[in-house]
């Protein structure tokens, strides 16, 4: 059976950071995204027609997806392309994020609909399209799929990852002291770990043997 992994990276992340999970899934070929997609409705042209593409010939896909690339993949794919998903610091409630944002900056809702888009002092420009998108396009997900979350985070609360988590029927890990990014060697170390135990077991072209992996049947 041949299995292929593709991993989408988050916000300034790069392909480059699929080698890493070369060794973490030593009978699977992996692959990188390098999507050039900044919305979740240019991800819906974008993803699916990638993830077609690639995953002729093969028997599988389990797709690895960080952040806001989880988001994009949440929102744009389906289990007609994916069999099983590994999602680390997702982003899974961009109504609540932008909210969020939003309160940070002290912008109100009234403000951002008159003024469509607003710059903030920590980077991230606030849109009322966004905004409005999300809000008609909540995500369906029903691929069998685990989570990494770190304690941490700053962008997601554990009240929305693990309300999500559990709507999905998806099994969450969370790293104590761990942050949104996974970047020093504890961290590393521990996700490595996470995406061995989740993906040892795993038969490759046997979507039934993922769900049993990742506890959902």
């Amino acid at each position: 059976m041949k299995h292929l992994v593709i991993y989408v990276h988050g916000k300034g992340g790069s392909t480059a950071e699929a080698v890493h999970y070369n060794t973490l899934f030593p009978h699977s070929h992996v692959v990188g995204f390098d999507y050039q997609a900044q919305t979740p409705w240019e991800a819906a042209e974008e993803f699916p027609a990638f993830v077609a593409r690639r995953r002729c010939g093969y028997d599988a896909l389990t797709l690895v997806a960080n952040s806001i690339g989880a988001y994009f993949s949440l929102s744009s794919l389906s289990e007609k392309l994916v069999d099983s998903a590994l999602l680390i610091s997702p982003v899974v409630d961009m109504e609540r994020l932008i909210l969020d944002m939003m309160g940070w900056a002290g912008v109100t809702e009234a403000e951002l609909q008159e003024r469509r888009e607003i710059p903030t002092s920590f980077g991230e420009t606030l849109s009322w399209e966004y905004l409005a998108y999300a809000r008609r396009h909540p995500i369906s997900w029903s691929v069998p799929t685990r989570i990494l979350y770190g304690e941490k985070d700053n962008l997601t609360s554990y009240a929305t990852i693990s309300a999500f988590a559990k709507r999905i029927r998806a099994p969450l890990t969370v790293m104590s002291g761990g942050e949104h990014w996974f970047h020093t060697p504890e961290q590393m170390a521990f996700l490595d770990d996470w995406v061995r135990s989740s993906a040892s077991g795993l038969r490759e072209g046997d979507p039934a043997a993922a769900a049993t992996l990742l506890g959902l049947l």
